[in-house]
């Protein structure tokens, strides 16, 4: 990754809501894939830094990561990371002395309000993980659920370095009895006259989960930038992106889960036509997953005789075993070869697989295992908004070879 991946201007960053409200709308959508309009939609102010060759810029708080642009290095760029915002982001200012930041830890038996700086010397780890919105893969639903049409690219695999959550924990007296959850509430500005619980980032997981998460202020080795939730991020490996609450302002163990909307309403695994509620599933863990990156049928027909077909799997909040390739739809399977570093189990490998492929028409698909066993599926949970979708079927490429 380039060094000006985090070398922001200065007037991008300071371009602040007010731009970034300025691109909006969503890209076309033909048979569950992307068709991008003719009008391609600039980079909000608080990413102009993002390589344009790489994304696809839906709206102001939404861009995804071009399948072709992913490549073979296990590691995501910045500069090409999605970016997915439930709300604008904070003011760029908050950034600019990273370490006067504050988080007001609660649940805990001696809870207080740490800085950054307070953080940095309570402990550090380092952790790669899978960043994936739940939405990823929605775009294949057939039922054209609302919100972004993403397909494959509102993931990454990053790497995350802050302090660990259990030795905050630790260092504040232990968590006080009966607190189930651990509940992280973003630093985002609420809009005026609306109740703070129909707007606010703030989410709850299983306490079991503060035991591998972060208080994150590095990503991929610079500080986080604005736009993906820096100063500081919790980071909740294996679980899906809005569970990593950005600018995150109060961490809390709570006895309950959140009721603020985007807990008890949104992100629920509510059937088709129905609306969410606390009854559903809650959108959590990643579900074992893989994809093809290449070739992806973006660039045209392939060239006959040997190809090397490439792409990325994960097993979520569990670890990778193996992955599959076919080549003809699903109808037969052969192993693929997992390449480049492990990188621990909440990041995802790259897999390769060699064929010989004469002239025709070819359906390339990839099936994930993971450690225990959760065989990638063929068919996409239905429900109402397009959540965790790891359908191989959906993420199959159509590919011409000549």
């Amino acid at each position: 990754m380039s060094h000006s991946s985090f070398s922001m201007p200065r007037r991008h960053l300071l371009a602040g809501t007010a731009s970034a409200l300025a691109a909006a709308g969503l890209a076309s959508w033909t048979n569950g894939a992307a068709a991008q309009s003719t009008a391609e939609k600039p980079l909000p102010g608080y990413a102009g830094w993002k390589n344009p060759k790489n994304v696809i810029v839906h709206s102001a708080n939404t861009i995804e990561t071009r399948r072709s642009a992913f490549g073979t290095s296990v590691i995501t760029p910045v500069d090409q990371l999605y970016v997915r915002n439930n709300l604008p982001p904070p003011d760029a200012s908050i950034v600019e002395n990273p370490d006067d930041w504050e988080i007001t830890i609660e649940g805990v038996k001696n809870p207080r309000t740490l800085t950054v700086r307070e953080l940095k010397t309570l402990g550090l780890e380092t952790v790669a993980t899978v960043l994936q919105c739940s939405g990823n893969g929605r775009g294949f639903f057939p039922s054209k659920p609302s919100g972004t049409p993403w397909t494959v690219g509102a993931a990454g695999c990053v790497v995350w370095s802050g302090v660990p959550v259990r030795k905050v924990i630790e260092a504040l007296g232990g968590l006080v009895d009966g607190v189930p959850y651990m509940t992280g509430t973003g630093g985002e500005k609420l809009p005026d006259g609306v109740d703070p619980k129909s707007v606010v980032v703030e989410r709850s997981v299983p306490v079991a989960a503060a035991q591998d998460a972060l208080l994150a202020w590095e990503l991929n080795g610079q500080p986080i930038p604005l736009a993906h939730g820096g100063p500081l991020r919790l980071i909740v490996p294996g679980y899906q992106g809005v569970n990593n609450i950005k600018y995150i302002k109060r961490l809390a163990f709570t006895p309950k889960e959140s009721e603020a909307r985007i807990m008890a309403n949104s992100y629920r695994m509510a059937p088709p036509g129905g609306k969410g509620s606390p009854q559903h599933a809650s959108v959590w863990e990643i579900p074992v997953k893989s994809w093809i990156n290449s070739p992806s049928g973006e660039g045209g027909p392939v060239k006959a005789g040997k190809v090397q077909i490439h792409g990325v799997a994960f097993g979520g909040a569990r670890a990778l075993r193996s992955v599959e390739v076919s080549v003809d739809g699903g109808k037969t399977w052969k192993e693929a070869r997992l390449i480049g570093p492990d990188l621990g189990k909440y990041a995802w490998r790259q897999f390769v697989f060699e064929a010989q492929l004469p002239a025709g028409e070819y359906v390339l698909a990839s099936r994930a295992v993971d450690v225990e066993g959760n065989v990638q599926p063929e068919h996409r949970i239905e429900n109402d908004r397009g959540y965790n979708n790891n359908s191989w079927a959906d993420h199959a490429v159509r590919v011409q070879v000549a």
